[in-house]
This record gives structure tokens, sequence and C-alpha cells, in this order.
């Protein structure tokens, strides 16, 4: 792919590293490259950080055909800078393009671009530990038309920006609140793709859950609001009388990298790891009869929160004393050390680009 490359004239100051928070700076420079029917992508650009201008009309703005991922590049001590599982990114984005009618980005393409744009721009990948640069893909319909239809045209695009941890409390355990009047997903629809359309539909939700003191949503099946699925931004794990036990991945449960990576390490460690459906009647009764150990997300953005405490309607269980469990720390800790090089890395998940 042959990208042209604009330098910004004017480069910005660099953040404070120990005061990142999470998605607040970006970075200089974006990629761009456009997608016309009859013509297909073309113009692949690395250009100056700056805002895009659309019609009134433009189909994204109506109709919310967007899609768009979420990975990182990580400094390492000596120096280095490498991704983790770019192409599980490539290949979601695809099957989530594939569901919404946009064109797929090839898996090549794609992480070529993301590696161009993060060795211009590797003077913004921080060193201070647990940061680490932030890479947003994104695609969107720009066709400047009304009605509902696979738009003309579409563009996609790279944004980076370094964060440190996604919550405040880093890896304090949060407290969780089981949502169970509004859904998330519901079969056939697009609850396994990574769309705006997703996010939106669970702020609501996430507004109830803060008004109540509660960081995140559990969210229940759309069926029977019976089984547990995934919190607004992490897929979630629990471990109960010693096996681990996650939602399966049937078209209303976003099929995480992090969530795939860490099935992976507990099996290699001799644990059950049972995808399958689980009532929030029995996971609230494991955690009164004392055989529900730990529960944590897992997510790009976090990589691992433990979770402290749930609530179901009226029903509250406290997990692990509300402190992190040894199993939590030990995935967190194994993870994070492969993606910062910290330790060796026996699957081939990283990618060293700079």
């Amino acid at each position: 792919m042959e990208i042209r490359f604009e330098k910004s004239k004017t480069l910005k100051e660099k953040p404070d590293q120990t005061k990142l928070g999470f998605g607040k700076y970006m970075t200089d420079h974006m990629f761009v490259m456009d997608w016309d029917q009859g013509q297909g992508w073309h113009d692949a650009r690395i250009v100056p950080l700056a805002p895009v201008e659309l019609d009134p009309s433009c189909v994204v703005l109506h109709y919310a055909q967007e899609t768009f991922e979420g990975l990182k590049a990580y400094r390492t001590a000596d120096g280095k800078i490498q991704l983790f599982r770019p192409e599980m990114n490539a290949r979601r984005m695809i099957r989530s393009n594939e569901r919404l009618c946009m064109p797929a980005f090839p898996e090549e393409d794609f992480i070529e671009a993301i590696t161009e744009l993060v060795r211009i721009e590797q003077d913004w990948v921080p060193s201070e530990p647990d940061t680490s640069l932030y890479i947003r893909p994104f695609m969107f319909a720009t066709e400047a038309s009304l009605g509902v239809h696979m738009a003309s045209s579409y563009k996609f695009m790279v944004i980076c920006c370094p964060v440190g941890a996604y919550y405040e409390t880093g890896l304090d355990p949060v407290k969780i609140l089981v949502e169970d009047e509004l859904v998330r997903a519901v079969k056939g629809g697009t609850g396994f793709t990574k769309c705006g359309g997703n996010y939106a539909g669970s702020i609501l939700g996430q507004v109830k859950a803060e008004k109540m003191g509660y960081a995140q949503v559990l969210w229940l099946d759309g069926e029977e609001r019976k089984y547990v699925e995934e919190v607004g931004t992490m897929n979630i794990m629990f471990k109960i009388g010693g096996e681990i036990y996650t939602a399966p991945i049937e078209g209303t449960v976003l099929p995480g990298v992090t969530r795939d990576s860490m099935i992976r390490l507990l099996r290699d460690w001799g644990y059950q790891v049972n995808e399958t459906k689980l009532s929030v009647d029995d996971l609230m009764k494991a955690g009164h009869d004392g055989t529900l150990e730990e529960v944590f997300g897992t997510g790009t953005a976090a990589v691992i929160s433990p979770v402290g405490e749930l609530r179901y309607k009226d029903d509250v269980v406290v997990v692990n004393g509300g402190a992190t469990g040894e199993l939590t720390q030990k995935l967190y800790d194994t993870l994070t050390g492969i993606q910062w090089g910290r330790i060796t890395d026996p699957y081939g998940w990283t990618r060293v680009i700079a």
C-alpha cells in the first residue's frame, strides 16, 4: 500500500505521562483512506490531525453506519515499540463491517496503516509504567444522501492517544450493577460487532448505575433477561468453585481480543474454562454460598478489571472481600508482562514495529 505522508507544521507539546488519563490527548497525525463504489480503497495518507468535514446529509449522521476498533502500542524497557495481536482487531473489524454492509478493509492494510502511523508518532508512545499508546481505527459512511441503504462512499481513519489507566482507581476492584430492565443485544442483532450504536444504547444503563454508586453495568441476555453476558466496556469472567465461567460467543457478546488471550492463559495453567450460559440467579447464589471466588472484566482499555461487588435488584454480593483476587492479579501481571515485553511471549502475540 502506497501511503502519502504530510507532516504537521506545528507539533504539539507532549502531556505529562503521569497524568494522561484515557482518551484526552490526540497525537499530531492521523491515517485516512477513502472507499468509493466502483473504485474501491484509494488515496492512503497520513496527514496532520484535523476536523473531518461532512455534509449535513451524510449517511453516518442519520443511520449510524460505522464501526471501530481499539488496540495499543507498548514501549518496552529497551525502548522498542510493539503491538499486541493486531490481526485479531483487523479480522473483527471485517466481521463488524460485513454485518453493517460496509466494505472490508483488508487485514494486511489494516496492520500496515497502524504500523506506519505509530512509527511516525513513536515519540508519543509513553514510557512510564502502565502507560501505552491507544490506537483507534474507525470507519464510517460518507455519502451525502438521505435514505436507509448501503452507502456508496466510506472513510477509514486511525487516530492515536497516549493513555494511562482506563479507570482512575487503576486495578482496584470496581462495583458492578446487574441491569434487569434494559438490554444491550439480542440474537440476530449487532451485539458481536464493535459499532457505536451498541455503546450509545448502553449509556442509559451506565447513567443509572453511576447514580447508584456503581462503576459499570453487567448486561443480561436480551431474550430471557436471565443469563449474564458482558459489561458495558468489557467481557467478564467468573471463578466459581475453582472453574472459570464466561458467556459464549453466540452473536450477542463481543469476541474480545483480551478475552481470547485470557482464556488461552487460563487453559494453559490448567483451569477449566466454561464458555457457557450462566444465570444471574446461579451467580448470586454462588456469591452467597462462598463458591464465587473472583470476578474480573477483560478488555483492551483496562486489560483486566477486578470486580469487588455485584448488585442484582436489591441483592448485593461482595466478591473476595472486596479485594483483587490472586488469579486476577496473576492474569494481569502475565498479560501486561507480555504486552510491555517484561516477560517472554510464548504465543507470538506481540509484533515489534519500531
